[in-house]
């Protein structure tokens, strides 16, 4: 009887090469200038061959691409589940977010009018995923919600008012979810 081939080595082997992949390229556009995120760099922080990186991804969009996906999951992992109205989780789990994924995308959008596309589009969606999060988790409304209200929501759970209160400043991760909850507060409960 002829021996079955057995796949599942070598797909997990490869699975764990393009998490190899997608890892060392998050960890170069956290860290430094997207043109400095090259074939060359991938490959040497995946301790790959650069054939390698484009044998799994295709090329180094396709690697940009990868970890937009792996992002955006986590985000979705991270904030997703907030229950609409509760404004104290919601704001504990912006955060956390922030903590978590703030000085990558920093990073992306200090780089946001630079030639690279790429950090344009992801501001972009990450504009608007954040808006619909606010609508969201800060509803239910009694009516349709005044754009003026949503905006002053927006800007006050922005990122870059994290990066005020937490990095500029120096506050700890408490400190900063309460400045945020209190302009928050004062924006729902305002006439």
């Amino acid at each position: 009887m002829p021996r079955a081939y057995d796949n599942s080595k070598r797909a997990r082997d490869a699975a764990r090469t393009t998490e190899r992949i997608v890892a060392a390229t998050e960890e170069l556009l956290a860290g430094g200038p997207i043109g400095e995120v090259t074939l060359q760099a991938i490959a040497a922080g995946a301790d790959v061959t650069v054939q390698t990186v484009l044998r799994h991804m295709g090329s180094r969009d396709g690697c940009f691409a990868a970890v937009g996906e792996c992002v955006g999951a986590r985000i979705d992992a991270q904030r997703g589940g907030t229950e609409p109205g509760d404004v104290d989780a919601a704001i504990a789990t912006l955060i956390a977010h922030y903590e978590a994924e703030g000085r990558l995308m920093l990073n992306l959008l200090a780089q946001e009018g630079g030639a690279e596309a790429v950090p344009r589009e992801a501001a972009e969606a990450g504009r608007a995923y954040h808006r619909a999060w606010v609508v969201r988790c800060f509803g239910p409304w009694p009516q349709e919600p005044d754009p003026q209200v949503v905006d002053a929501l927006v800007a006050a759970t922005d990122l870059y008012v994290w990066k005020l209160v937490r990095l500029d400043l120096g506050r700890s991760p408490q400190a900063t979810e309460a400045v945020v909850a209190r302009l928050v507060r004062s924006i729902l409960e305002a006439p």
